[in-house]
Formats: structure tokens, sequence, C-alpha cells
């Protein structure tokens, strides 16, 4: 699961990003200022951070660039003020984005999604290994034991794009965005279409994996632990 650490001294903001990143299927870590959160970092594998630049003991500026020489995640820097002097420093202290507060969550989490596709490591995998099942994207097969499928473009596309997250939460709208593209003219049912012929093919043939509807949200796969 895609982990994201928020550092801000402000316990609504820390409540109110953590809430809406939950509901996107994100797990969420909470550091009251930048000390606290170099401490998690030491201690938890973080996939992006979210920084408050005006925080006590350590402004974000400092944890910015404190974390730059350690670690290679994506940074969003959080403030109040709209100064270009301190958008400028921002970048120099190695941020990636940044969002002005008051600042819409959902925006918030559209460039979440746009920082983790650009740095998705997850991405460079050209075998995704479920148990005794393999996802190759170098030929678009997909090995059950010692069977395999070609599958539908898109419908390859779909398992891929899950099973690189295996355990995170997608709305239908994510899904579309990620496997058919922005531009897609489709309804949401093509998701919903997909994901029935993914299960007819395979949840009869292995238990390696098993791809959920999350009510009200949208889909994850569920891959066997080891």
């Amino acid at each position: 699961m895609t982990t994201i650490l928020i550092a801000d001294d402000d316990q609504h903001i820390l409540q109110l990003v953590s809430i809406h990143l939950s509901q996107a299927g994100y797990r969420v870590l909470q550091a009251k200022d930048g000390t606290d959160a170099l401490d998690i970092l030491s201690k938890n594998s973080c996939d992006l951070a979210v920084i408050d630049v005006m925080m006590p003991f350590m402004d974000g500026f400092t944890l910015t660039r404190e974390i730059r020489t350690k670690y290679d995640i994506p940074i969003i820097l959080l403030t109040a003020k709209n100064q270009i002097e301190d958008k400028a420093e921002g970048f120099q202290s190695g941020t990636d984005d940044y969002l002005v507060k008051p600042f819409e969550p959902k925006e918030l989490l559209f460039r979440i999604e746009a920082l983790l596709r650009r740095y998705n490591k997850q991405s460079d995998q050209t075998i995704i290994q479920l148990g005794n099942t393999t996802v190759n994207i170098h030929n678009y097969e997909v090995q059950v034991g010692e069977r395999t499928f070609l599958l539908p473009l898109k419908e390859f596309e779909l398992l891929y794009f899950l099973a690189s997250h295996p355990m995170q939460v997608f709305t239908r709208h994510q899904l579309i965005d990620q496997v058919w593209g922005i531009e897609f003219e489709g309804d949401e049912r093509t998701v919903d279409v997909h994901i029935k012929r993914l299960r007819e093919r395979f949840s009869t043939l292995t238990e390696d994996f098993h791809i959920k509807t999350i009510r009200g949200v949208g889909y994850l796969l569920e891959a066997k632990q080891r």
C-alpha cells in the first residue's frame, strides 16, 4: 500500500488530509513537526511526503533539505503564504510541488497522484509475481502455474496496474485515467465490465490474487501472502 507522510503542526489539517487520503486508499503517517517527521521516516518506508512550511523546531524548508539528503521520495510543501520568494526557497530546498493554504483536498489528491506517477518505481517492473501467477508486461502474458494467457489489451493493462499496487483502493475514475486515459469518453461501467471479465477468467484458476469491490469507493487487488 502506498504510504504518505504528513507533517503539520496544525492538528485540524493533519486530520482533514488524513481522512481524505485514507478514503483514497493511502496509508497515512502523521508527524506534528519536522523532527517527528524524520523519526517516522527512519522507521517507515514512505512513498511521498506532504510538509507544512511553518512548523516549530524545524521548518518545512529545512525538513525538505534533510529528506533530500537521505530519501528519494516526492515532496509537496504546504504554506499559508503566496509570496514568490517562499516558492523560490521551497523549490531550492528540493520540493517537487507547492500548494497554498487553504486548499481543496481533491486538489492535493490530484497533485499526489501526478507525483506518484512521475516517481512510480513499481511501473519499472517488467514482471509482477503474485504467488504462482506472473504478469509480464514485456510480452503481455499472464502465466498461472503452467498455463499461459494472452488477454485483451485493456484487461491486461487493468490487471497489471492493480497488481502493481496491491492492497491499494482505486476509484473507477482513477482506473479509467490510468488504463484508458483522461480523454476516454465512455462511462465508469467500462471498468465494471473489465473487472467482471478478469474475475471470470481467474477466480477458478488461482488463489494467488482476488480483485475485491470496496463498496462506495472502487476496487483493490488483494494478493495472497507468501
